[in-house]
C-alpha cells in the first residue's frame, strides 16, 4: 500500500504522529462521508448494513479502522450525510444533488446548503429497447457462456470478490450475474474506469471541434510567460506523459476523494519534473487537468461541460460523474454506474463512436485511444489514452482494450469478437481478479459458439 507520502506532496509523511493521526482520522470521516451518501442515493441505492459490508472494507488501511469506528449521521429527508470526527470542528458533511451524485465538503466546512447547481433530474428510458434502454436485452446463452451464467465457481475461479460479471456478444447481453445484493440498477464506484469516460467526453468534444488533443492544455495557472507548464498537450495528459511532479505512483489524491479539496487548487500546483511526452507516470492529476481542460474548452466554445448530459444520450442513466464543491468534475475516479451502463459505454467503443446512427465521437477516436504511440508502463498490459491495451495477454484477441479501476472494475472491448464485458467487484489487497485469464476464457467460451 502506498506511503502515507501519498497525502500530497510528501507533507503528511513529515508531520508529527498526533497530527498524522489526525489528517488520517479527517480522510477517515469525508470517505464514509462520501461513500455512504453515494451508496445510499445514487442508482437503485444500497443499504447500510451492504454499504458496511461492501465500501468501507477492504480499503486504505491507514484509515480502514477510523473509517469502521466513526458513525454516519444520515438525513435521508435533505440527502445529506454527517459524519463526526473531532468535538472541535464540524462534522465531515457530503450531500447529494438529484441528477449530479454526491458533493464533499472540505475539512472543516459548515454543512450548509450547497448552491450553484441544478439538480436536473436524469431520463427514465427502462421501458426503451436495449441498449437505450433495459427492454428485450437479453439473448439466449450460447452453450460455450453457460458455466458463466449459472455456476458460481466458475467465477470465483479468477479470483477477487465479484459482484457483477456482464457478457455483451453481437450486441444483446448473453451473460448478466449479480451477487451479494447487487441489481442491474446498484451502481458501484468506478475508481479509474472513470478515466475512460473522461476519454470520452474529450472524444465527444473533439467531434465538436472544441478540443484539439495536439495542442496545449487550457489551464488558466500555467499561463504566466516562461511557466514550461504551458506547453503540456491533452494528448500528453491523457497518455499519462505529463512529466509532471508526482509524489507517488498513482498520485493519489487524498485531500480531493477525502478531504473535499477543490480539483482546481490542487492538480495545477504541481511543478514539471520530467519534458512531457517522455515518461509514462500514471497519476490521477492528469485525468483531472484534462477535465480542467476540457471545461475551460467548452466554455470558451459557448457550452457547459455535463457529464451526466452525455452518458444520458447512450442510455447511462444511472451513472453519476460527481464534483467538487466548485462544479469541477472529478472524472478521475468518483463516478459511480451500473453492469449495464458500463456495458453501454463498451457499445459506444465496439461500434467506433457511433450510438443508433448517430456519430457521437470521431471516426479514428477509438484507434487513437487505443494506439500505445506514448511511453508504456511496465508489466502485463499497454496504455494508450486512458485505456489500458489487452494485446500482451495470451488467449486474447490484440484489439481488445479496456477501462481498468481500483477494487477489480473492468470494461473491456473486443471489436473484432463482437463482445463487451463488463465485471465489478470489491476486490482487495488478497484477493484480486486476474483479468486477463477471465478475458481469455470468456474469449475460448465464444470460439465454442451456439
Amino acid at each position: 500500500m502506498l506511503a502515507r507520502a501519498a497525502f500530497g506532496l510528501a507533507l503528511a509523511a513529515a508531520l508529527p504522529a498526533q497530527a498524522a493521526t489526525e489528517i488520517d482520522r479527517a480522510w477517515a470521516a469525508g470517505y464514509r462521508a462520501a461513500f455512504t451518501c453515494s451508496s445510499l442515493w445514487n442508482g437503485a441505492g444500497k443499504p447500510l448494513e451492504a454499504i458496511e459490508r461492501d465500501e468501507l472494507t477492504g480499503i486504505y488501511p491507514e484509515i480502514e479502522a477510523d473509517v469502521r469506528a466513526l458513525k454516519a449521521d444520515v438525513d435521508d429527508k435533505a440527502k445529506v450525510v454527517r459524519v463526526a470526527y473531532r468535538d472541535d470542528i464540524p462534522p465531515r458533511l457530503a450531500q447529494w444533488i438529484a441528477g449530479e451524485g454526491c458533493v464533499t465538503l472540505p475539512i472543516g466546512a459548515a454543512p450548509v446548503p450547497i448552491t450553484g447547481f441544478t439538480g436536473a433530474a436524469r431520463p427514465v428510458l427502462d421501458d426503451q429497447p436495449w441498449p437505450m434502454g433495459d427492454r428485450d436485452a437479453r439473448a439466449p446463452v450460447p452453450r460455450g457462456f453457460a458455466p458463466f451464467a449459472s455456476a458460481t465457481e466458475t467465477v470465483a475461479a479468477y479470483g477477487g470478490r465479484t459482484s457483477s460479471l456482464l457478457v455483451v456478444k453481437n450486441g444483446r447481453i448473453v451473460v448478466e450475474r449479480y451477487w451479494g445484493g447487487h441489481g442491474l440498477h446498484t451502481a458501484q464506484r468506478t475508481f479509474s474506469v472513470a478515466k475512460s469516460m473522461a476519454a470520452t467526453l474529450i472524444g465527444h468534444a473533439v467531434l465538436q471541434g472544441s478540443v484539439d488533443v495536439k495542442a496545449p492544455a487550457l489551464i488558466a495557472e500555467w499561463q504566466s510567460p516562461g511557466d514550461p507548464r504551458a506547453a503540456i498537450t491533452t494528448e500528453e495528459l491523457m497518455r499519462m506523459a505529463s512529466g509532471l511532479t508526482s509524489d507517488t505512483a498513482g498520485n493519489r489524491s487524498d485531500a480531493i476523494y477525502m478531504g473535499g479539496a477543490s480539483v482546481r487548487q490542487w492538480t495545477t500546483q504541481w511543478p514539471l519534473l520530467n519534458r512531457p511526452g517522455t515518461q509514462y507516470r500514471y497519476a490521477n492529476n492528469d485525468t483531472l487537468l484534462a477535465t480542467l481542460s476540457l471545461k475551460a474548452a467548452e466554455a470558451k466554445a459557448g457550452r457547459t461541460l455535463d457529464p451526466n448530459a452525455f452518458f444520458d444520450r447512450i442510455g447511462m442513466t444511472r451513472t453519476f460523474a460527481e464534483h467538487d464543491k466548485d462544479g469541477d468534475y472529478i472524472l478521475s475516479s468518483q463516478v459511480w454506474t451500473t453492469a449495464r451502463d458500463l456495458a453501454r459505454l463498451g457499445l459506444l467503443y465496439q461500434n467506433d463512436g457511433q450510438w443508433r446512427g448517430e456519430r457521437l465521437l470521431p471516426a479514428d477516436w477509438r484507434r487513437f485511444v487505443t494506439a500505445p504511440t506514448g511511453p508504456q508502463p511496465e508489466g502485463a498490459f499497454g496504455y494508450g489514452a486512458y485505456f489500458w491495451l489487452l494485446n500482451k495477454s495470451e488467449g486474447v484477441p490484440a484489439d481488445a482494450f479496456g477501462a481498468f479501476g481500483n477494487r477489480g472494475q473492468y470494461l473491456v472491448v473486443i471489436p473484432s469478437r463482437q463482445l463487451v464485458i463488463v465485471r465489478q467487484g470489491y476486490d482487495d489487497g488478497k484477493q484480486r481478479l486476474d483479468i486477463a485469464k477471465l478475458v481469455a476464457a470468456i474469449v475460448a467460451a465464444d470460439g465454442k459458439g451456439l
